[in-house]
């Protein structure tokens, strides 16, 4: 912004050295033309200059150093009965029991569906970003009190989901469920959700409903 800025005043005061009144000599606006010219260079300079930085494998690494890690894969298995390659939660870094969790999805290109969606241009399907968020949401309700370990819940519905922006290979999909009803006696379930991609909404849904399978 400073650059453009710069550049603008340098072009105006070019164009108006020539009719430079007489009391301001034509040598004085060129010399102010050609020190916004040397001002804007700099700033231009300094600015790639901080675009090409290094910043090296620590630093960008260190970016996630505070985020903790609540559950890990294998604590996941032991709530979740999906697998590979249905498993769509590869940790949970927050966790309120009973009320809400924040997970994360990394997504590759060694997952099966990018080989047909689509073959030159590969985008995680809508429906398995909706199924990553209801799978987050089921770490949450496969604890609630009451429901038997090694439970499984059935995904009954979903209203209001709209998808922002593609979610590809080498994304880090950022998900966050909160319960908006449950009903144990009849093991009826209700959440929201949405996902992010470098702090970008991806993807949100107004509602999610499960049911707890009966035996």
């Amino acid at each position: 912004m400073k650059t453009t800025t710069a550049l603008l005043f340098s072009s105006l005061l070019a164009h108006s050295a020539a009719f430079a009144p007489s009391f301001v000599s034509k040598g004085a606006a060129s010399a102010t033309t050609r020190l916004f010219a040397e001002e804007a260079a700099v700033e231009a300079a300094e600015e790639v200059a901080a675009a090409d930085e290094w910043k090296g494998a620590k630093s960008i690494s260190g970016l996630t150093a505070d985020v903790g890690k609540v559950f890990q894969l294998e604590d996941i298995a032991k709530i979740l009965p999906h697998r590979y390659p249905f498993a769509l939660v590869d940790k949970i870094v927050e966790y309120e029991p009973g009320q809400r969790a924040v997970g994360v999805k990394c997504v590759t290109n060694n997952e099966p569906h990018f080989t047909g969606h689509f073959p030159d241009r590969p985008i995680m399907p809508g429906v398995m970003q909706v199924e990553a968020l209801a799978q987050l949401a089921g770490t949450i309700f496969l604890q609630m009190p009451g429901v038997e370990p090694g439970a499984i819940f059935f995904f009954a519905g979903v209203d209001g989901v709209k998808w922002k922006k593609p979610v590809v290979p080498g994304d880090t999909l950022v998900m966050e469920v909160e319960v908006l009803k449950w009903r144990a006696k009849f093991g009826i379930a209700k959440a929201v959700g949405r996902a992010y991609v470098d702090g970008e909404l991806a993807v949100e849904l107004s509602e999610m409903t499960f049911a707890i399978a009966k035996d």
